[in-house]
């Protein structure tokens, strides 16, 4: 299978991430070296430069530790100059690894191939293949938006059993339990038509209306 080309840098956290990222793609591919970013002000400011210059997509593992990173290079680097591509959180160990991780999840390492190809094209962190039309990167102006009370009407937010309802729909739609509500609306509206999730809240069961 012939490589994709990044649109900008990519990050993420540690050598086999990038190593298995480079078989996949071809452009800058960073790493912050997990929770070292905090004390390496040197590179905090590169990424920085990187991110202004030419558009940083962090890519990392679906685990609180990786979230934690995500956010804080994501607040250093400027939400206006970041991509963010998510991984879906599969069970599972590394084959180079004796034991799995704190949370049993899969890292950016240990997910398919098609899986961080997925998410770097649903991030508009790829640029097109020949023939191939560009993803939108926000709704169309034809597009309702997905808003934090429509969270709330579907039971996402807000309401008695509302995280439980929230981690069984993100499964259902292939995405981490652990995004933030901000992270959750802009994922939606960037990934979803407004029938999409609809659709699969019904398929869930989920169409119920919150009561006050």
């Amino acid at each position: 299978m012939p490589k994709r080309t990044l649109r900008g840098a990519v990050l993420v956290e540690g050598k086999y991430d990038a190593s298995k990222l480079a078989n996949l793609v071809d452009g800058l591919i960073l790493i912050s070296g997990g929770f070292d970013i905090y004390a390496d002000k040197e590179k905090r400011e590169f990424l920085r430069r990187i991110a202004r210059e030419q558009g940083l997509t962090i890519l990392t593992d679906s685990d609180r530790a990786g979230f934690q990173i995500r956010n804080y290079v994501m607040n250093f680097c400027g939400e206006e100059y970041v991509r963010q591509a998510f991984i879906p959180a599969r069970p599972g160990k590394e084959r180079r690894k004796a034991l799995p991780g704190k949370e049993g999840l899969l890292g950016v390492e240990g997910v398919s191939d098609a899986d961080i190809l997925r998410a770097l094209e649903n991030a508009g962190a790829l640029l097109p293949e020949a023939g191939q039309a560009p993803a939108p990167e926000k709704p169309t102006a034809a597009q309702q938006p997905v808003t934090y009370y429509d969270l709330y009407e579907w039971g996402l937010s807000g309401g008695e059993g509302s995280s439980e309802r929230r981690r069984a729909f993100l499964q259902a739609l292939d995405l981490p339990p652990r995004l933030s509500k901000k992270a959750l609306v802009e994922v939606l509206n960037t990934l979803y038509t407004r029938s999409q999730l609809e659709e699969t809240l019904q398929k869930m069961g989920l169409t119920e209306p919150q009561k006050p």
